[in-house]
């Protein structure tokens, strides 16, 4: 079964713009995503400024990747903390996103010797206690991307 998967983490905000968290981090992001007030057909306009941190290497365990993420971003921990508060005044905050696709017939499969068993994975303690420091939430999102035929 193929699988494509990620991980990253986001501050988000209606408020503070990606910029100014990049500014009071000193973290360059990955990836941002500017919050709009009109929405234009048929791009989707972002609900909040984003400001994120990702990991998208294949043949990486979901939680391999997490530790990638947490690798950059725990010396900043207190920094990444004190924003997060700041932001859940106005209604943002921050999140660790998972995000996995599995039938994803899209993407190449490696060879079946060769390939990493990619679908379980945990949290370890160390992980947990970023969450529990940075206020941040645990979003896991999963999509199985196969058609109707192959559901029966």
């Amino acid at each position: 079964m193929p699988l494509h998967q990620y991980a990253y983490f986001a501050l988000f905000s209606r408020h503070t713009s990606a910029d100014d968290m990049t500014s009071q981090l000193g973290i360059a992001p990955n990836e941002v995503s500017v919050r709009g007030s009109r929405i234009t057909e048929p791009a989707v306009v972002p609900a909040d400024h984003s400001w994120r941190v990702t990991c998208r290497e294949p043949g990486l365990r979901i939680d391999e990747q997490i530790t990638r993420l947490l690798d950059r971003l725990q010396p900043h921990t207190d920094r990444i903390s004190h924003l997060t508060r700041q932001l859940a005044d106005t209604g943002g905050g921050a999140v660790l996103q998972v995000v996995r696709y599995f039938n994803d017939t899209d993407r190449t499969r490696p060879d079946a010797a060769d390939a990493p068993n990619l679908f379980g994975w945990h949290l370890d303690r160390e992980v947990l206690d970023f969450l529990i420091a940075t206020g941040a939430e645990l979003d896991v999102d999963e999509y199985d991307m196969a058609g109707d035929e192959d559901s029966g």
